[in-house]
């Protein structure tokens, strides 16, 4: 039965490249022996998969040469709009069931906080005050750079960690994914390689398979990246660009160390790597990190974010701090793809919002809401045998390891059958390794009844 299982583990994971579009007609599988090693299964379960995707006519066999996708590719698309409890559990499941979820339904494994610790009196004062803003504010395209005085506000912020960006060097965006989708549609092709941590946002890896990329992945430690297995991937797999969060890492909540920092330079230097660098959670930290921006500065490092998580997920805007010539081509792209920049009107509520007194103090008190919230969560999960990986510095996540013998994806769906959305610890891993492992959100586990759901979860995995 073990065996039986591996083997479909394989052969799903290569449909899946194929339904992704990193393997296309024509396209040669990986060697056995290095996709056994990615897998991490035998040689043998690997040629009982591809005998069995050859029989079926998704792949052939070419003597002496290896395996070939055959037959045309499928199209990229997530099909429904309703939660589907049977679907694969891959990097869309807990995206789909967390936005699709009714609004009274909790949500312990979305990646916001709940709208009711949301700084709404803030938001609502700055709507007032632009309701009284020119017709242009509120009717017209944005600006190809997008807002002055947001793009001067991050040139501070970011001064003060000593990273020199001017406001020519930043570009608002329409959100930190389409941030990210501009530097991928910029710097790759199909077929490129990109590293990314093992586990990482769940999302990197969605929007790198529309992408047609390869996705390599890299062991994440309480220190960051583990440094030898990011200096070996590099030198192996000769990848465009690293993508990652150094500040509370989504989804462990370690911080890159001094060191690994260093020495993730140093590598990508090396092998002339670009960085993207997703800083959206920087504002959780009690006190700021090591940034590989600020380190390097932004010839090799790309600093991306946005402000849905402190701010509103409903305001849509984001941003990207680059090299300045890189930046006038991504101008381009999005004029191509969103004509101009991010709602005017976004990106003026944004900077009214976050240069008022009122959101700082609202920041104060989040930190120390969500403090308490970390506390009383890890007592209350501790009461189940789950136990935090690691103990993070701030913001809202616990990574946790579940009671031995327990799979995650398993407790997942049978939380969702009772109308409960976790986040299962592979969605989050390329290398499919973190089974054991699930991500909580404390912030939206205040209600009693979310534990006595995952007790049962449990019992029916158990």
């Amino acid at each position: 039965m073990e065996r039986q299982t591996r083997t479909e583990k394989v052969t799903e994971a290569i449909r899946g490249r194929i339904a992704g579009r990193s393997l296309q007609p024509g396209d040669r599988l990986p060697s056995i022996r290095r996709f056994a090693q990615t897998m991490k299964v035998s040689p043998a379960t690997v040629v009982e998969a591809y005998d069995r995707l050859a029989a079926e006519g998704v792949i052939r066999s070419r003597p002496g040469s290896g395996f070939f996708v055959c037959g045309p590719a499928a199209p990229f698309t997530i099909s429904d709009l309703e939660p589907e409890l049977d679907r694969a559990i891959d990097p869309f499941w807990v995206s789909r069931q967390s936005l699709d979820a009714d609004t009274q339904m909790p949500k312990p494994g979305c990646g916001w906080l709940p709208a009711d610790w949301m700084p709404n009196t803030v938001i609502r004062k700055a709507l007032r005050g632009l309701a009284r803003a020119d017709d242009a504010v509120l009717s017209d395209y944005g600006g190809t750079r997008g807002a002055l005085n947001l793009r001067r506000f991050l040139s501070r912020q970011f001064a003060d960690e000593g990273l020199r960006a001017g406001p020519d060097q930043i570009l608002l965006t329409g959100s930190g994914t389409q941030a990210i989708d501009l530097i991928c549609r910029f710097l790759l092709r199909p077929g490129d390689r990109v590293v990314v941590d093992d586990p990482c946002y769940f999302n990197f890896q969605a929007l790198l398979k529309a992408h047609q990329v390869e996705i390599i992945g890299v062991p994440y430690t309480p220190q960051g990246p583990d440094a030898d297995g990011f200096a070996k991937a590099l030198n192996e797999h000769r990848p465009r660009l690293y993508i990652t969060n150094c500040a509370l890492h989504n989804p462990t909540g370690a911080t890159i160390s001094p060191q690994t920092a260093y020495q993730v330079l140093t590598a990508a230097a090396e092998h002339n790597v670009t960085i993207v660098e997703d800083d959206i959670f920087a504002a959780f930290e009690p006190e700021p990190s090591p940034r590989l921006a600020s380190l390097e500065g932004l010839d090799r490092v790309i600093r991306i974010g946005s402000f849905s998580k402190t701010l509103s997920a409903s305001i849509r805007c984001g941003y990207i701090a680059a090299r300045q010539d890189w930046i006038e081509a991504l101008i381009d792209l999005q004029v191509a793809t969103n004509f101009g920049g991010p709602s005017p009107f976004a990106a003026e509520l944004v900077y009214s919002a976050l240069s008022s007194s009122g959101y700082r103090k609202h920041m104060e008190a989040l930190h120390r809401r969500l403090a308490g919230a970390r506390s009383e969560v890890s007592m209350n999960l501790k009461r189940f045998g789950i136990a935090p990986w690691f103990v993070p510095r701030g913001g809202f996540y616990l990574w946790c390891r579940l009671p031995s013998g327990l799979d995650s994806a398993c407790v997942a769906r049978a939380a969702l059958e009772e109308k409960l959305v976790l986040a299962p610890g592979n969605v989050f891993s390329p290398s499919q390794s973190n089974g054991a492992f699930m991500r909580f959100n404390v912030s939206q586990m205040g209600e009693p009844r979310v534990f006595d759901i995952i007790a049962r979860a449990f019992l029916a995995c158990a």
